[in-house]
């Protein structure tokens, strides 16, 4: 008979390992141990070593053999815990019908939810369950699901329905389920002059100028209007830098950073080849260092988003919106493989000084999981 498991001593068990990226802190052990009882085959997949990075501890444990493989996906790893709690953010205390702790939110909660979902569901199912666990998505990204999918694409393992359980509803349990994210583009531009007296500008390169009518010429406009399913592209500077500390020298270059959030509309290459555009009309010496860290996707409202909008209606009694706003989160990676949605914990609180989250959303998440499972491998 399969244990049952209560979502909360495991959510406070996972969050008083203190797990900041790249630490593992005893979270994939303990995680595995309580999968472990469920009868699920577990593998350890650390990676990072090979390249001279910090290991990344990551698991997958699949129960059953046949298909369909319906997985679902998540991290242990946490950010810092920053300035302003008003409790231990690794005690996991509960207070007034809260539970407090970093990770609570984003996502050690509902990673214990879909557990204790796992353990009321049974062995009575049809198919596969799988969980895809890292510990390297507050990080880079560069050792966790990433890798992970190759390793899974070598050995010939299918995922054929996938859930991630980031924290996606904006107030209340029920509200919002993601079905596609835009992607992301980071940019470094550094123009290039050559010093001088500022008394003799005839005699220097100033980049200063120049470096401001590229930066107007891609803020002028928005990139675009929106799209169907996704709010308008976003062009947001992040920093401007000189470094000069003298008022009479005319500086050698001048530097912005910059991040744009592009929607369906768009691949990152293209944006890349429009901000060159923009950059080389304006002339003279820059460098412009790009980094893509995720294309914009989009998984068609269907099976999987019907049947978790089902789960949700029935334990809630909310109709959730489909959406594909925020930042980016490791789908970006899963929806290479199968269809993708996130839904999870109120996302009001994570990253924040008392990162929190109600008991009642723990067990109502547990039920929606435990429902959503029931509707997908239903024997």
């Amino acid at each position: 008979m399969t244990p049952l498991i209560d979502p909360l001593p495991l959510a406070q068990s996972l969050i008083r390992c203190p797990s900041i990226t790249p630490a593992n802190a005893g979270a994939m052990e303990l995680l595995e141990s309580a999968l472990q009882a469920l009868g699920f085959r577990c593998t350890r997949l650390p990676f990072g070593a090979a390249e001279g990075r910090p290991v990344i501890e990551n698991l997958y444990a699949r129960r059953g053999d046949q298909g369909p493989n319906f997985c679902f996906a998540g991290h242990t790893d946490v950010v810092p815990v920053g300035q302003g709690w008003t409790v231990d953010p690794f005690a996991a205390s509960v207070i007034d019908g809260t539970l407090y702790g970093r990770g609570a939110a984003d996502m050690k909660g509902a990673i214990a939810c879909f557990v204790a979902a796992v353990a009321r569901l049974g062995d009575q199912h049809r198919g596969s369950i799988s969980l895809l666990i890292t510990g390297d998505e507050e990080g880079r990204g560069l050792d966790g699901t990433q890798a992970v999918l190759r390793h899974l694409d070598r050995i010939g393992e299918k995922l054929d329905l996938c859930l991630v359980g980031e924290p996606t509803n904006p107030r209340e349990l029920g509200e919002m389920i993601k079905v596609g994210r835009r992607g992301s583009l980071n940019g470094a531009l550094t123009v290039l002059g050559s010093q001088g007296h500022t008394a003799y500008p005839h005699l220097a390169d100033n980049p200063l100028p120049r470096l401001v009518a590229m930066l107007q010429a891609i803020t002028a406009l928005p990139l675009d209007q929106g799209s169907d399913h996704f709010q308008a592209s976003t062009l947001a500077l992040t920093s401007i830098d000189v470094g000069n500390p003298a008022t009479n020298v005319i500086p050698a270059r001048g530097e912005a950073k910059f991040n744009v959030r592009f929607n369906d509309l768009h691949q990152g290459a293209d944006i890349e080849q429009w901000l060159r555009d923009k950059f080389d009309a304006i002339g003279g010496n820059y460098e412009l260092v790009v980094e893509i860290s995720g294309e914009s996707f989009l998984t068609p409202p269907g099976t999987l988003s019907d049947a978790i909008t089902r789960a949700v209606q029935g334990v809630t009694g909310k109709t959730p919106e489909l959406s594909t706003t925020g930042g980016t989160s490791d789908a970006r990676f899963l929806k290479n493989y199968c269809p993708v949605a996130e839904f999870g914990l109120v996302g009001q609180s994570m990253h924040k000084a008392d990162e929190r989250v109600a008991l009642a959303d723990l067990e109502a998440l547990t039920a929606i999981y435990h429902r959503l499972l029931q509707d997908t491998l239903a024997p």
